[in-house]
């Protein structure tokens, strides 16, 4: 066990004044004292006479002995043991007791305090205070006495184990009796299990007991929702006798079909409690959210240790259960005793209660995450909803999913490893961690900044659109998503019908007022920076600017980086998560919360209450209420005005819905672009804002606005509507040197 102690300290009078003294003696410790002193001597008018060094004390020998042990050097110890001591114990033997001796005691810390010395002829006692700060039971303080004799000119310790503690001399020892809690539940906000104790059933095969395949198969398929070849294959080169597992299934599900299980020869089962995950056919609920336990890893054993565990606990690994680990399990309690060679108790060195688990309450409802889940399918993407007036996260969804069962049970091997080998990253969550171009959602933004510091009138006709721009001279032509145009368009128009060439011009004019006005406002509306969310990482994705661009490109900020910053392109990198609070900024009149996923932690005992989140404002959107109505107007505009980009996609639902269509580059030309549609609803008394991203889909009318249409019918409990055929599952295969950016 690797220690961190802190230094042994101490100050000895002079050795001569020691030498002189007979009877017992207080010495206070300041610094390690490493020989002794030297007396001054005066500059001689000749030769100096060589002085005469006072022979060593037990005091030095005691102090060089504490000084080791508190470096971990053993061997030095060892070395400074009288012979007769050393003949009884040899050197494994003495390092295997001190090391099992404070690994059983969980101690962090050894502090040391030379007190007093008596010396009668060869025999001296030091006495000395110990100090052990304990990662179970607190700290240990115990008074000792090292004896020690002289052996020629040397002080050695004549050493027992009681100089380890008290009453371990002889044949006694260390033993710790942990008190675990059990581990606590993430609930979503109503209680329902997201991650709970159970009954995990592995469900597997003994070939050699197979009597009719088909049927075993059949059955099997039937509960595992496994293929059939999936199945033969774990088990047909297996020998005949071993028991090869195949899936493991909830408790309730091995009950429910428990008279078919027990009918089929050579299906076993075995039980055992552990976490599980409650799940669809999406997988487990909110998996990126929960994330999922495993045994201590090896590497992280001794920190664990020092937390007070055993070593051979479950411990949280990602999302929620390792965020909240130290909540969820609770503090470890434990009753530390001395004990005899066979086990029999001689005495209660310490002991200190548990501290309760405390269960952690999600803001998600469970059945529509997994309705969010299922609508999202394996999709490579993302969709976020949140609570416009308090940040409150209803459903985060990251695709393709996962199951978290798959890293807890004894048959999840193929699982976790298809899940790790698995080219589209389901472990990453791209709804805080994917970074991607915001395309045309960003048009937004770049409204924000033409009215609040162009100075533009929302309603005037001043940009005609013939489908192409120019505005950087013919050799640097773009073209507008509308090759025919949009004829004469005003700025509030070009929002609602996502004109390119209205956001070129306006990006052009910005750039001449100046080019850190863009940039400032994507920060101001939420931007470049961490939201604030807890227990789920999160990056801050990218707003680029002149300085940005000087100092990690060393090149010059141009007009057409303005340009392309005002269609949501460039260098430009955002998350899902940052749109959807923006747009739930925008709903909820200006204010920009911190997302979260913690609605309350669960009281632990009678001593510590409930802790419940309070939302928190952590900014203003930068526009006026007169601009901030513009804005709101235009994205209604989106799903309602003719020349919306989104009109035909919500036809037909009584619920207004303001949202804002995004098709962003996805860095090579010829790669799908992601689909983007962004919302929040409803639009004339909001509740919840979305945001959904489709990595290389297509177009974000086109693909990810029918996947949010269905969600705000999830929401609301309506029916959901078909799918376009363009928003299937089979749109282009996962590309890694585009998906995604973060």
């Amino acid at each position: 066990m690797t220690k961190h102690r802190p230094a042994i300290r101490f100050t000895v009078c002079s050795l001569v004044v020691i030498l002189l003294l007979t009877n017992c003696r207080d010495i206070p410790i300041d610094k390690p004292l490493e020989g002794p002193s030297i007396p001054t001597v005066q500059p001689p008018t000749s030769a100096p006479p060589t002085p005469t060094l006072p022979p060593p004390s037990p005091e030095t020998t005691a102090a060089a002995f504490l000084n080791a042990w508190q470096a971990d050097d053993y061997t030095l110890m060892y070395a400074l043991l009288s012979p007769p001591s050393r003949v009884n114990l040899d050197m494994d033997g003495f390092v295997d007791r001190y090391q099992r001796a404070l690994t059983t005691a969980t101690v962090l810390t050894v502090t040391t305090r030379l007190q007093s010395a008596l010396q009668e002829g060869n025999q001296a006692y030091v006495s000395f205070q110990l100090d052990y700060d304990t990662a179970l039971v607190g700290t240990l303080t115990a008074d000792l006495i090292m004896p020690l004799s002289l052996h020629g000119q040397d002080w050695l310790v004549d050493w027992d184990a009681g100089l380890i503690w008290p009453l371990l001399a002889g044949e006694h020892y260390f033993w710790m009796e942990y008190i675990v809690p059990a581990r606590a539940n993430i609930y979503d906000q109503a209680g329902l299990g997201l991650a709970t104790m159970g009954t995990i059933v592995t469900l597997g095969v003994i070939p050699g007991e197979i009597e009719d395949e088909d049927l075993l198969l059949e059955t099997l398929v039937l509960i595992t929702d496994l293929t059939a070849d999936e199945i033969r294959g774990r088990y047909v080169a297996a020998p005949a006798e071993w028991k090869i597992p195949v899936a493991d299934i909830p408790g309730e599900v091995s009950v429910e079909y428990n008279d078919l299980l027990s009918s089929v020869p050579g299906i076993y089962r075995d039980e055992k409690q552990g976490r599980t995950y409650p799940r669809s056919d999406a997988g487990s609920a909110a998996p990126h959210v929960t994330g999922w336990v495993s045994p201590v890893p090896a590497e992280q054993l001794e920190a664990y240790r020092d937390r007070g565990y055993r070593g051979d606990e479950w411990v949280g690994i990602a999302g929620l259960e390792a965020w909240g680990e130290d909540t969820l399990a609770g503090r470890h309690g434990g009753v530390l005793s001395i004990v005899t060679s066979t086990g029999e108790e001689v005495a209660t060195v310490a002991e200190r209660p548990p501290v309760p688990s405390r269960p952690i309450y999600t803001t998600f409802d469970r059945g529509f995450q997994q309705q969010v889940q299922q609508i999202l399918g394996s999709r490579r993407g993302a969709v976020i909803v949140l609570d416009v007036h308090t940040g409150a996260i209803r459903a985060l969804a990251s695709g393709p999913g996962f199951d978290a069962n798959a890293f807890i049970g004894p048959a999840g091997a193929v699982g976790r490893s298809q899940i790790l080998a698995d080219p589209r990253r389901p472990l990453f969550n791209r709804v805080t961690q994917g970074t991607y171009p915001a395309g045309s959602v960003f048009k937004i933004v770049t409204l924000a900044t033409a009215l609040e510091k162009g100075g533009m009138d929302p309603d005037q006709t001043f940009f005609y659109c013939p489908g192409y721009w120019e505005g950087l001279g013919p050799a640097a032509r773009k073209e507008c998503w509308k090759t025919e145009g949009h004829g004469n368009i005003s700025l509030k128009e070009g929002l609602i019908g996502s004109c390119n060439v209205v956001f070129y011009s306006v990006g052009q004019i910005l750039d001449g007022a100046g080019q850190d006005l863009l940039p400032e406002m994507g920060r101001g509306l939420g931007f470049g920076e961490p939201t604030g969310l807890i227990g789920i990482p999160e990056e801050s994705g990218l707003v680029p600017d002149p300085g940005w661009k000087a100092n990690a490109l060393n090149e010059n900020w141009w007009v057409g980086d303005t340009v392309n910053l005002s269609i949501g392109q460039g260098h430009l990198l955002v998350t899902p998560l940052q749109i959807a609070r923006m747009m739930a900024a925008i709903a909820n009149g200006g204010t920009l919360y911190s997302p979260y996923v913690i609605d309350r932690i669960g009281a632990g005992g009678d001593t510590l209450p409930e802790q419940v989140t309070q939302p928190q404002a952590v900014g203003t959107l930068p526009l006026s209420p007169e601009n901030l109505a513009v804005i709101q107007e235009g994205l209604l505009g989106v799903t309602t005005h003719p020349i919306g980009t989104a009109t035909h996609r919500f036809a037909g639902l009584n619920i207004l819905v303001a949202g804002k269509t995004g098709t962003a580059e996805a860095g090579r030309a010829d790669a799908q672009p992601h689909s983007w549609f962004a919302a929040y609803v409803p639009a004339d008394r909001p509740e919840i804002a979305i945001a959904a991203v489709l990595e290389n889909a297509g177009e974000g009318s086109t693909v990810a606005a029918p996947l949010v249409r269905q969600v705000i019918e999830a929401y609301y409990g309506l029916p959901l509507s078909p799918l376009p055929p363009q928003a299937e599952e089979d749109y282009a295969p996962p590309d890694p040197t585009l998906t995604p950016e973060g």
